[in-house]
């Protein structure tokens, strides 16, 4: 299955006030990454306003605990977050089959 994280109500200056955070921010992602759990992520663009994170697993659990952990999130930068399933049926590594 396939959850997305999705980050909305970021902070104004987003893109400013994340600079001292992002480093521990990506090395977060780039761990979920290595576990397989998180395949793509990144901020929405023009404006940069909210940001979605795809998740793979059989629940939500990696998403949640994810976002729960965030650098960004604890730094208080992300308004509202929150994990939705998706129901993928096109393209490579799709959930299910139409």
């Amino acid at each position: 299955m396939h959850f997305l994280l999705l980050y909305r109500d970021l902070v104004p200056d987003y893109v400013t006030r994340r600079e001292p955070l992002r480093a521990a921010h990506l090395a977060h992602a780039q761990a979920a990454a290595d576990r397989g759990e998180l395949l793509l992520a990144g901020a929405l663009a023009d404006p940069v306003d909210s940001a979605a994170l795809l998740f793979r697993g059989d629940k939500p659990d990696a998403a949640e605990q994810f976002a729960r952990t965030d650098p960004y999130v604890l730094g208080g930068l992300i308004g509202i977050w929150e994990v939705r399933r998706w129901h993928t049926v096109i393209g490579a590594g799709a959930a299910h089959q139409p």
